[in-house]
Formats: structure tokens, sequence, C-alpha cells
């Protein structure tokens, strides 16, 4: 990574970051070798605990904690659900109901690893969701998670015929490209590049209590080039 990411808050208790798509939180199991959010900061910050994490090609407000004390009482505010968790996504069509939520446990799926899937077995998990803009064949969307599970988002909002505009995983679709919404657009140059390639989900707000002041504080990341390429592209040609 050429530059640090965009640093949110620092002080002595804990760092919050707005974390760019394409970088892994923690190593990563299959290539432990490239570098890491995590190992990024801690060249100018020291040591950093990690208290929750974003999928690689997901962007936007992470936290960290930057001492002992601080990481037991962020990872419980995690794990009690007390941390308050805003999303931003685009997805595909258009929803049935403007203001939803939910609720399915969620588990992961065995007949194909690395993948989640909507099953009694699973955790329970329950998402919030507000229709913010929508357009013919899209959708913006403010997401709230109230349980934190892999993939959850992902998986709840592909349930409901929605998945990400671009989700592999679970909504068959590894990227974005201009020519869909402009049919007779050719490209200059042998091959259209992609307008996104990358999971359309920013976490874009955080909401916590400080670990040693106990105030309550909220973050937010603004949304990244990217998804606002795609947002003024469906505004100018799928309305």
């Amino acid at each position: 990574m050429k530059h640090l990411p965009e640093i949110l808050y620092s002080d002595d208790d804990m760092l919050v970051a707005n974390k760019p798509a394409g970088v892994t939180v923690i190593p990563d199991r299959i290539h432990p070798e490239i570098e890491t959010l995590q190992t990024i900061l801690q060249k100018q910050f020291g040591r950093l605990w990690v208290v929750h994490r974003l999928d690689r090609n997901t962007s936007g407000v992470i936290c960290f904690a930057r001492n002992e004390a601080a990481h037991k009482n962020l990872s419980l505010q995690f794990q009690n659900h007390e941390v308050r968790k805003i999303y931003t996504t685009i997805v595909k069509g258009r929803m049935k109901e403007k203001n939803g939520s939910v609720d399915a446990p969620i588990a992961q799926n065995m007949a194909r690893p690395g993948s989640m899937l909507i099953h009694k077995r699973g955790k329970e998990a329950l998402t919030l969701y507000e229709l913010e803009e929508e357009f013919k064949h899209a959708s913006l969307l403010k997401v709230e998670i109230k349980t934190g599970r892999t993939h959850q988002i992902r998986v709840h909002l592909a349930s409901l015929g929605n998945p990400l505009l671009v989700d592999e995983l679970y909504g068959n679709s590894d990227a974005f490209y201009f020519s869909s919404l402009k049919k007779n657009y050719k490209p200059t140059g042998e091959e259209e590049r992609p307008t996104i390639a990358r999971l359309t989900l920013h976490a874009s707000q955080i909401t916590l209590r400080h670990p040693g002041s106990k105030k309550k504080m909220c973050f937010s990341a603004p949304l990244p080039k990217d998804l606002e390429t795609v947002l003024k592209l469906l505004r100018k040609y799928d309305r």
C-alpha cells in the first residue's frame, strides 16, 4: 500500500481508521506473508489489538485497541452487541419493502468451504435495512447489523433476492461494467475495464463507548470514490 489508510481517530487507548478495499485486517491463512491493515498501521502506531474485522473487499470504519485493557473492553462491547454498526451497500434489483429486517441464523456452508448460509444450526443473526435510493435495476441501502456474523449482510440480502451488486460468492457477479447500463457503449481499447470489481459494501459508521472514558463516540467514513462512481452512473443511466 502506497499511502497510510486515513486515520479517523487516535489516542492512547484506540485507533480508528478508514480501511481501503483489497486489504485484509489480519494475516490470510493462504498468504500469511501479505501485508495486512494491522501490520501497515503498526509501523507508525506500535502494537495494535484487533477487536473486529471487515472482509478484505469491504471498505470503511474499523477500530483497533492500543493496549490490553482497551482490547478487553472493546472486545466485550462487540461481543455483547453494544456497538452500533451501519453499512452502506448497493444491491441488485428493487427492494420489495423500503424498510425491513432479516432475522435468520447463519452457519458455515459445509458444501462450499469459505461461504455461509441461512440454516437452523447457525448462530442468530439480525440485519435491518432501509432504502436510501432506488434505480431501475439496483438499490442503495443503509444497513444496520445487530449481530456480527461472517458475511451476514451478504447472506441476508441475497436471501431477499437482492444480493450485492458485486459479490461473486452470493450474487454470481465479480464486477460491474458501464456497458451493463449503456448497451451501445464501446470502450477505447481492446477490453472494457470494470467500474468496480470488489464488494459494493462500505462500513460507513460505528458508535461505541471509549474504553477509557466510557464516553459514547461515533466515527464515520465517507463513501470511497469507486462506490461514488457507481452511484453517479446509476443516477444518470438507470433511473
